[in-house]
């Protein structure tokens, strides 16, 4: 029976590997390099794994480790979006936006004839909105009993203008409805009953004994064997390799251990120059930053990560805090955090601004300030620097500062550094370094990957200098995280397999591929399709592979070449989708960005279905979705790392 194609279908190919029209799905002999490109050769930087001896540590069927219990977590891993400008009170440039859709209305009779008056109304529009209660805007209006309303005068700072609020007609006479109360703060420094009791801090490489991510187990740091670029100069994001020492890792019950597609967790530090300029703007005197305090927290499970929610009292520094466990950049604004910086605000028009921003008139300025740009604490108390909380208050408001997450780039059973006479055991992983613009027209980087790319520059540079990285003795805190992920659980030894990445969504399926080789009957059975932006300066670990990879291995370029995309080397490729879907125990990984590249191949493996097997739409979809219960299908997004601590990967997470 023949159907119309429905809206959004995209038509496979004919091709010497597409036939849309033939339904019977035939293992393929022999797949053609598929050419989108006419790059010259490359050669690149051979793989430390290359130079390790391989040995067998343990047996490819060890248990996994449980998934770690959930947190709320911020993802910074979107790709920024234009917007429109938006007016303020001076014309403003267009600016990004974080969020992921555009505003559907600043007009709140606009929202309330979209949403209604119900809560299940509020659900459809849920993702397009930023979580604080824009449908219940209330307009600010002029007051008619004022003769001489004159507007509220802005701060004259750049930190200030790089916000672009919209105040309208906001005056000191304003009146403000719906401000919210002043958050009570949960968080208090004693001091020490006794001050000459020691206390050791090694801020500036491990975080306290305290913050443990996968309790009951502290944090281990993992020496750095060795670090390089992997990316050429000219890409538009650098991405890393790192080889990190794990032999001397606890034993945790049972035989848990690293597996093939696993991701570790990393605690990453906050700069120190971002909580020294945070100390500077608080007016925190530099005798009390180091000294040790008594942190009493009324409830929660701040300052650790996953720890029980109880009250505290902790042997610990201002430092350390602000160091390792408040997050000072990855979160948007919240009312609660711009309702204390009101309450400390001296100067009027700084302390009216921040009160419109937390009131019911101020919504919509506020929604704008919450999906605008990515802001940071100190660049909040910049633009309003009369404002000066006390440190105990801010940071009872701050977030967590949560664990970024990296996929292992290479199966973690096989890899060991001869040392002697001992295998030292190494992991390793690949980390993109992720950039936004700061107010001050610098980058952004996020914490995870700017920590790690400045891990990077320390072992590079004493390379260059000739000298053995190993007595840098740089350390990296990490745990061994997410080893129960989808794509470690379906990762099996035999039957075909299609592995699609895009970015450093590429890095896990590395492993894959060096796990595979242990088999004998491998033949004829993986496949790789890379996206990269261009091959000369964004493709990582070519020649890394352990195979021919021209044999196995297809190149798509987004900006080199011919501007193809991950998708569309699937549908030149119908055949082997077909066959893999309908294989028993044929298996199609994807790893990548949601946005774009993961719901682009979902789309283009369904329009395969509807040409192959002549199904409509919702009849093709719902045949990839019974392939995803059956663990035949497994996309995993950059999102995910996050989501599974949120309940809500696999390259890395960071913000």
């Amino acid at each position: 029976m023949n159907h119309l194609h429905p809206a959004g279908h995209t038509c496979c190919p004919e091709t010497a590997t597409s036939h849309p029209h033939d339904p019977i799905p035939t293992q393929p002999e022999d797949i053609p390099q598929t050419v989108f490109s006419s790059g010259e050769a490359r050669q690149s930087s051979q793989s430390s794994a290359n130079s390790l001896n391989y040995t067998p540590l343990t047996s490819p069927g060890s248990p996994l480790t449980p998934a770690t219990e959930p947190e709320p977590q911020i993802d910074d891993y979107l790709e920024e979006l234009k917007d429109e400008g938006t007016l303020g009170i001076t014309p403003a440039p267009p600016r990004d936006r974080r969020s992921s859709s555009k505003p559907i209305s600043v007009d709140p009779e606009q929202v309330k004839r979209l949403l209604g008056e119900t809560a299940s109304n509020a659900r459809l529009i849920e993702k397009v909105c930023c979580g604080e209660g824009c449908c219940k805007l209330q307009a600010l209006e002029e007051d008619p009993d004022s003769k001489h309303h004159l507007p509220v005068i802005v701060p004259d700072n750049e930190a200030f203008r790089s916000l672009h609020l919209r105040l309208g007609p906001l005056s000191l006479e304003s009146k403000l409805t719906k401000t919210l109360n002043l958050p009570p703060p949960v968080v208090s420094f004693l001091p020490l009953s006794n001050p000459t009791t020691p206390y050791e801090s090694s801020v500036h490489k491990n975080p306290p004994k305290f913050v443990t991510p996968h309790p009951p187990y502290e944090v281990f740091p993992a020496k750095v064997h060795h670090a390089r670029e992997l990316t050429k100069p000219g890409a538009e994001k650098k991405t890393y390799h790192f080889d990190l020492d794990v032999t001397d890792y606890p034993e945790e019950s049972g035989t848990v251990d690293f597996v093939v597609g696993g991701a570790i967790g990393v605690c990453a530090p906050n700069d120190d120059q971002v909580v020294d300029e945070l100390f500077d703007l608080l007016g925190v005197l530099r005798h009390l930053r180091d000294k040790p305090v008594i942190l009493k927290t009324t409830g929660g499970r701040w300052p650790t990560i996953w720890g029980e929610d109880t009250p505290r009292e902790l042997l610990t520094t201002r430092r350390e805090l602000l160091t390792w466990c408040s997050d000072l950049q990855s979160y948007p604004p919240t009312k609660p955090l711009l309702r204390l910086l009101a309450e400390y605000a001296d100067a009027p028009n700084e302390k009216k601004i921040l009160m419109y921003l937390s009131s019911a008139q101020g919504q919509a300025a506020f929604c704008d300030l919450r999906t605008g740009p990515h802001l940071t604490i100190t660049q909040l108390l910049h633009a309003f620097n009369s404002s000066k909380p006390p440190l105990s208050h801010l940071i009872s408001l701050l977030s967590t500062l949560m664990p970024r997450f990296y996929s292992l780039s290479q199966d973690p059973l096989l890899s060991c550094r001869r040392d002697g006479t001992r295998c030292r055991r190494i992991i390793e992983m690949a980390v993109t370094v992720h950039e936004t613009n700061n107010w001050r027209g610098g980058p952004r980087k996020g914490v995870g990957s700017g920590f790690m790319e400045r891990v990077a520059r320390k072992i590079m540079a004493a390379t260059e200098q000739g000298k053995d990285p190993l007595t840098l003795d740089v350390r990296v805190p990490m745990f061994r995280g997410l080893m129960a992920n989808p794509l470690a659980r379906q990762f099996c030894m035999d039957g075909p397999m299609m592995l699609i990445g895009s970015g450093v969504g590429i890095a896990p399926f590395r492993g894959f591929v060096h796990r595979r080789l242990m088999s004998e009957n491998v033949t004829n059975k993986v496949w790789v399709v890379q996206g990269i932006r261009d091959s000369l300066l964004d493709e990582i670990y070519s020649g890394d592979w352990g195979v021919q990879e021209d044999k196995i291995k297809t190149i798509v370029q987004s900006r080199g070449g011919t501007h193809q995309y991950v998708q569309d080397a699937v549908r030149h490729q119908a055949d082997l989708i077909w066959f893999l879907l309908n294989t028993l125990d044929g298996r199609i990984f994807v790893c990548g960005s949601q946005k774009g590249m993961g719901e682009g191949v979902e789309q283009a493996i369904v329009d395969v279905v509807i040409d192959k097997g002549n199904l409509n739409g919702e009849e093709a979809a719902a045949f990839l979705e019974g392939k995803k219960n059956e663990g035949q299908y497994i996309a995993v997004s950059f999102i995910y790392l996050v989501s599974a601590i949120e309940n809500k990967s696999c390259g890395s997470f960071d913000g």
